[in-house]
């Protein structure tokens, strides 16, 4: 099993999850180090995802724990095979790692919701959009750091792109619309390339106007990631010092219910084009 030194977001959540699996079943450090073939140490450097785990050792440590939910081992069993190489990680060393864990996340969601206030979804904005984003950094970022940050930027969104691209829900507060960032030419193009979006299969948006009042989670970013078992859902959301992953049941929970909410109250997948168009028709 190989060791890393920096294990990625994904590869921590597999091991919380084997951790959450051997813990739940009361199976001892002692007794899964033993059935697994390493010392604790090496259990503990697993279950913090600094070390690999092999498929077959996953199957074994499911058994002993007698898991009953098939589709969650599968799925972790999954997430210990070699995939082809991100495009992301050609910004290891040069972007924090968790703008790198969002991308990862993006790229394994099977589908994803989003609730913005005063941002424009990441996944959907313009380069002029974006750039404007970056340069209003406190402490500012110097103009490499910002070129890289643009490029990932726009590299994230061939997620949405591809053959298979998942299911993406967004819902967007008029204050959002409204932000004029880069100034008004780049906010009309931004409209603008929402309006086109929308139009994808794939891609619903909706807008919460200032009319429909008070929401939970009301000014904060949020994004949904489902995996391939409820189980493995994934929220991000963003804070002052970078991005923040949940996982446990209970904040699923809590963000699955924001959301519901704020789609409730949101206007449906037409009135919202229409509400897009008329705020980009007066800029």
């Amino acid at each position: 099993m190989s060791s890393r030194t920096s294990p990625t977001e994904r590869q921590r959540r597999l091991g919380r999850e084997l951790r959450k699996m051997r813990l739940a079943a009361e199976v001892s450090a002692e007794t899964a180090a033993g059935l697994l073939g390493v010392d604790r140490s090496r259990l503990s450097n697993i279950e913090q995802g600094i070390r690999a785990i092999s498929e077959d050792r996953v199957l074994a440590l499911a058994h002993a724990c007698a898991c009953q939910d098939q589709a969650y081992v599968e799925a972790l069993a999954a997430m210990t095979r070699r995939a082809r190489r991100g495009w992301w990680e050609r910004y290891r060393d040069s972007l924090p790692d968790g703008l790198l864990d969002i991308a990862e996340l993006e790229a394994h969601a099977l589908r994803m919701r989003s609730a913005h206030s005063v941002h424009i979804p990441g996944i959907l904005q313009t380069s002029d959009h974006a750039l404007a984003v970056f340069r209003v950094v406190v402490p500012a970022l110097p103009e490499h750091e910002v070129a890289l940050r643009l490029a990932h930027r726009v590299e994230r969104q061939q997620v949405l792109e591809g053959t298979t691209p998942p299911e993406y829900t967004g819902v967007i507060h008029e204050a959002a619309l409204r932000m004029q960032f880069g100034g008004r030419k780049v906010a009309r193009v931004q409209l603008d390339h929402l309006l086109t979006a929308s139009e994808s299969r794939h891609i619903t948006l909706r807008v919460i106007p200032f009319e429909a009042g008070a929401f939970p989670g009301a000014g904060q970013t949020v994004n949904y990631a489902e995996g391939p078992t409820p189980r493995l859902d994934t929220v991000q959301v963003d804070s002052t010092h970078g991005p923040e992953f949940l996982d446990g049941e209970e904040q699923l929970a809590k963000y699955r219910s924001h959301l519901d909410w704020m789609e409730r109250i949101a206007l449906p997948p037409q009135k919202s084009r229409d509400f897009i168009h008329g705020i980009a028709r007066h800029l």
